[in-house]
Order: C-alpha cells, then structure tokens, then sequence
C-alpha cells in the first residue's frame, strides 16, 4: 500500500487533524464498557505531540441524528479515558466546522461527534472543504470505517494539503497486504458465520487465492448440503447450495480445498442446557441441529492449520458462546496460536472467541475494523485508503 505515513513527517507547529476510531461500547449510564478501541488511538496521538503538532481529534459514535446533537452522543465520556490514557487535559470543542477553536502545538482537543455534522454520511463536498481548512495534515487512523466514503473519512483527504495514514491504518494495512498480497503459502482461510449469503463475494474471492478455505457455522452446513450429507434442522441456506458447489469445484480445479465436516456436535435445541451428542456428518438425524464440528474434523482442521504459511481467521465455527458447542473453535484457536504461520484475525464474534480462549498475544495481527476487514478480504478497494493512494501519488 503506498500511502503517506504520519511517522515519517516534519509536522512540528502544524495543525494536525487526526481522524480516529473511538467508537465505543457504552452502558446506559454512559459508561465505556470496552475501551480498546481509545486505546489503540493513543500512539497516533501520542506520535503528533511528541513531533511538536497542534492535535485535533474526532470520532463517530453511535447513530446520532445529523445536526442534532443530544447529550448521549456526545464524546466527553471518550475524552475523560483519553486524558487519563495521555496524562493530560483533552478539552472538548462543540460546533467546531467553522474553527473559532485554539489548539497551541503540544496541546490536543477532541472535536465533537463528527457524525452531528450535517454532511458528513454523505460526504458532502462543501463540508469537507470547510474541514480541510481546520488543518495543514490530515490523519486517518480509522481504519474501521475505511469502507464509508464520508466527510472526515474521504472528503477531507481530498483537500487537506496533505493526508496520511496513522500508525493504526498503517500497521492495519501492513498486515492485511502481508496475508493477502504476497502471503507465506499455504494461505488457510476461516470463514465462518451463519449466513453464506453475507460472506458470498469473500468466498468467491478467497476460492481464488488460498490453498484451503475452512469453512464453519452456518455456512459449513450449507457446504455440506452441496456435499450431500444430511444437516437436519439446522441453518443453513438451500437456495445458495449450488454457489457453494462452484466455490468447491474452483478450489478443486486449482488443486485447493474446501474440507466438509466428517463429524459434528448436534443437539435437539440451543440452550446452555442442551444435552451435544457427536455424530459422524452421515448419521445426523432430521431432528438434530448441527451447532459445532467434531473432533476428528477439528483435529483435521488442526493437522491443515499447522502446516499453513499464512492463516486469515473471520468467524467461530460453532456457537462457541456455550462450551457444550465451543470444543472446535476452542481446538481451531490453539491451533492457530500454535501455529509459526502468520496470523491475522477479524470480525466481532472472532475478537470475542479470541478474548475467551485467551490468545490474543498468539495472533500476529488482530483487525480493528468488522466491515472494512471483511471488505478487504473481498478484494473491495476501501475509499478511505483509495483517497490516500491517490494523494501519495501527487
């Protein structure tokens, strides 16, 4: 990816504009619940000061209503953890698209929820040359909403007189090139999730790229249906079957594979109290709902996962949220933490897996972003990176 990177400019006494990712969880009191997103905002931050730049940050959160802005979505709970994370005050600005702010260099402020701006979902071009002028260097560092073409995300890159990428985009793209572009062979691909109609196009696209593609949840039962093997009750989605055929006969007319499940957990119904019986994948009954993959599929999957040069996990491969259901994503976890591969895994429910099976310092690289990784993966190009390149280029 050839993009600027705010590492390597001279921005001492420059009004710096940092576009972060602070999109945080938060109880109804307004209390942060999960604040790894604040804290993986703090090196770009941290980098602008130390260089001697005056600091503007801002963020989305929530869904709030453009040009109304109500107490509860506004970013001054976000600013009392960052000034705790910096050791210093970070003021909050309100009605800032028209400046009328001071930012002195080796000081920061947070520019309120950006999303209140009327212009900014759709990118509006008047707003984000009135934004561009709030700064001499544009930072995006939010490489979770690289995906939206909006005001502080792409207009402004456009038109600041120089945009960069952060530390957290930069280190984001870096690995997402590493397991994709040029990837350590053989490259595995977990795809999992219920559905294979939201996961369709990545699957397409990583059939054409990777020496195994595992497939798990939801979506592993509709590959089994193209394999002809019984599913039950279980979710899965009959009218796709016949794309997930042509996904398995493209990896096999390039030498690679899908590996269906030879055994299964199933159970009567899904409850913390539901009794999981394995079964081979022949013998699952019309009654039986399929909610995790066997042992001798996860030791296979195992055996597949240690051998790989590259490794890119999206999804749990059964309902791993009861531990009667979680022996594969648990077994396919420690695998991959065990793994000399290079790792990189993304998606909610993957984070969530990792954080209980306790291996997140066994991954090389955990994606911040939910939709712009799964876009990635799709081979989508992310407009908030695109605008970058463009601007890299002259």
């Amino acid at each position: 990816m050839n993009v600027l990177k705010l590492a390597d400019l001279d921005i001492q006494g420059k009004r710096v504009f940092i576009r972060a990712d602070l999109n945080v969880p938060q109880d109804e009191t307004g209390r942060i619940t999960d604040d790894t997103r604040i804290r993986a905002s703090v090196p770009a931050i941290k980098l602008a000061l130390e260089k001697g730049a005056a600091v503007m940050v801002t963020s989305h959160l929530g869904r709030p209503t453009e040009g109304e802005m109500k107490p509860e979505d506004s970013l001054a709970p976000i600013a009392h953890r960052l000034a705790e994370l910096l050791g210093r005050k970070v003021p909050v600005i309100d009605n800032w698209v028209d400046g009328g702010f001071d930012v002195k260099p080796g000081d920061v402020v947070l520019l309120e929820n950006c999303r209140v701006n009327k212009g900014e979902k759709k990118n509006n071009d008047e707003l984000a040359q009135k934004l561009a002028k709030l700064c001499d260097v544009y930072v995006n560092d939010a490489f979770g909403t690289a995906h939206r073409a909006e005001a502080t995300t792409h207009g402004m890159a456009k038109y600041a007189p120089v945009a960069c990428a952060g530390p957290l985009l930069a280190a984001e793209l870096d690995a997402l090139s590493r397991a994709l572009e040029n990837p350590k062979r053989p490259l595995v691909a977990i795809v999992a999730g219920s559905k294979v109609s939201t996961k369709l196009t990545i699957l397409k696209s990583l059939a054409e790229k990777v020496d195994q593609l595992i497939v798990g949840g939801g979506i592993a039962n509709t590959f089994m249906v193209a394999d002809d093997l019984p599913i039950g009750e279980s979710l899965a989605e009959l009218d796709l079957v016949e794309e997930a055929r042509n996904i398995m006969d493209l990896m096999d007319e390039r030498g690679a594979s899908v590996p269906v499940p030879e055994d299964v957990v199933v159970a009567n119904e899904l409850s913390v109290h539901a009794r999981a019986n394995r079964v081979d994948a022949n013998d699952v009954q019309p009654d039986d709902m399929i909610l995790d993959i066997g042992p001798k599929t996860s030791a296979k999957l195992a055996s597949i996962i240690a051998h790989a040069g590259t490794i890119v996990w999206n999804g749990p491969v059964g309902v791993f949220e009861f531990d009667q259901f979680g022996g594969g994503t648990k077994m396919l976890a420690a695998a991959i933490a065990h793994s000399p591969a290079f790792s990189i895994a993304g998606g909610g429910d993957t984070l969530a897996a990792i954080a209980k099976y306790g291996i997140e310092k066994q991954i090389d690289y955990i994606s911040t972003g939910g939709g712009a990784f799964l876009e990635f993966l799709e081979g989508k190009k992310l407009p908030a990176v695109e605008v970058l390149e463009q601007r890299a280029q002259g």
